[in-house]
């Protein structure tokens, strides 16, 4: 080690000295002492390394007293931010699983609001003037809305079939046609989930065709189920064949064995009359007579993460007496979510204005070509000539694992921008306070207005206008 590293490394003052630095200006006052001890910690050992590892020794400024306060406070800002932030969704995926999947509505937030930051009557039945059930503030409004005879609520859709299988066939036989074992994501499948609630999987059919004989067939004593899973995450094509749901619940009655089925991204509203593709709605499922559904409240519904249950009152009473219901059980937040979303679905018009899952999905393409202009304008306003900002014709995706056939018309943004590669800008954007989380494809950074609510225009305005006055980007 030459001379000029050890007499750097002497200078490096210890824990100590730097809280007295901080403590001569108040610097430390607001930060908690579990934070600060660590940061000044942390920033000694980065000096220490540059000193140790750098051909060039860092200069004489690094050890005073202001720039050592200044980068134990930056440390401490850095540790102090909270980690799940707001971010700008310009992808155009509407149901983005890595971005929160569904928003929710202002009407929704304000009923959030209120009911987390009081007191409220959770499990307690104002009526009756004792402890009630937490079901109570969903399962009136779920019943109406899909002509369900009972319902209740989970944390998720994995958790909603998990606790029927362990209910309804735990230590026997379901029956699955092989074109339905689907990974719900994350790399959870169902003959997982299954095994995990101690039912038995019984494969029959082919992966593209499946027969009314094949269940037939494969009936026994030990058959607990019949189990649909609808194919919400992906499509077969060509040479398929499958078994309709009124044509399991036949098989099943005939044979006395209860069918569920498994919906995935469920829907109360048939898409098909807003141009998107045709889904089974809740209502056709329970119309056809199946004993028990489930699906997701955060995708195709637009409400909060959860999973919901609906069938006959027999079915859901013994789900609801499980003693997995209390693991699996969702909390306050969610339950004020989920009800507030639900009234909206009372009037299908104001569901599919005021739902932005819903509002995204149905958003006519002369409205994303506007406020693509719009924002080709406002982009061009910040007049930089190495600024090149095209339009040009995509897709948007639905996203969640829900109509995975469906390519959504829209009208991108590409940007190019001489001297700054498109993954620098696609970094400096990801890095941007809120975050704005676009794509790239051939050599630009490509935005969807699809996915962007109308005040975050500003927001990428000013992220654009601050990337191109930094001058600090690197390819």
């Amino acid at each position: 080690m030459d001379e000029t590293k050890q007499a750097q490394l002497k200078q490096l003052p210890g824990v100590d000295r730097i809280l007295e630095y901080g403590a001569e200006g108040g610097h430390f006052d607001p930060i908690p002492k579990s934070v600060l001890i660590p940061a000044i910690r942390a920033s000694i050992d980065a000096l220490r390394t540059q000193i140790l590892k750098s051909e060039i020794p860092p200069d004489s400024s690094c050890f005073s007293r202001s720039v050592l306060v200044r980068e134990v406070k930056m440390r401490a800002g850095r540790i102090m931010a909270l980690k799940l932030k707001r971010t700008v969704n310009a992808t155009g995926v509407v149901v983005h699983t890595n971005l929160g999947r569904s928003l929710l509505s202002p009407a929704v937030m304000a009923h959030l609001t209120a009911i987390s930051s009081r007191y409220s009557n959770l499990e307690f039945d104002l009526e009756a003037g004792r402890r009630g059930s937490r079901y109570s503030a969903v399962e009136d409004i779920l019943c109406e809305l899909s002509g369900a005879r009972a319902a209740m609520v989970v944390n998720n859709n994995a958790a909603a079939v998990l606790l029927c299988l362990d209910t309804l066939a735990t230590g026997r036989e379901v029956i699955v046609s092989r074109g339905e074992l689907v990974e719900i994501g994350g790399a959870f499948r169902i003959p997982e989930v299954m095994a995990k609630s101690g039912a038995i999987l019984k494969e029959v059919g082919a992966t593209n065709r499946t027969h009314p004989r094949d269940y037939e067939n494969a009936i026994g004593e030990q058959t607990g189920l019949l189990l649909k899973a609808h194919t919400s995450n992906y499509s077969i094509v060509g040479f398929t064949a499958a078994v309709s749901l009124p044509d399991l619940v036949s098989i099943g009655r005939r044979h006395g064995i209860p069918v569920m089925e498994d919906l995935g991204s469920g829907t109360l509203v048939d898409l098909s009359k807003y141009g998107l593709t045709r889904e089974p709605t809740v209502q056709e499922s329970l119309a056809a007579g199946v004993d028990v559904v489930t699906f997701s409240g955060d995708k195709l519904l637009g409400g909060p993460q959860a999973g919901v249950i609906l069938g006959g009152k027999p079915h859901i009473d013994r789900i609801k007496a499980n003693p997995l219901t209390r693991a699996l059980r969702i909390d306050k937040m969610t339950l004020a979510a989920l009800e507030a979303t639900l009234q909206l679905y009372r009037d299908e018009q104001q569901a599919v204005h005021q739902i932005p899952t819903l509002r995204m999905l149905t958003l006519p393409l002369t409205v994303i070509q506007g406020r693509a202009a719009e924002l080709k304008s406002r982009l061009e306003r910040v007049s930089d000539a190495r600024l090149t900002v095209e339009l040009l014709d995509f897709s948007s995706k639905a996203g969640g694992g829900s109509l995975p056939m469906l390519d959504l018309p829209s009208r991108c943004l590409g940007i190019a921008v001489d001297g700054i590669s498109a993954n620098a800008i696609e970094r400096w954007m990801r890095n941007s306070h809120p975050p704005i989380i676009g794509r790239i494809e051939n050599g630009r950074f490509i935005m969807d207005p699809r996915t962007l609510q109308e005040e975050e225009l500003d927001i990428i305005e000013k992220a654009f206008a601050d990337m191109l006055a930094d001058g600090t980007q690197g390819r």
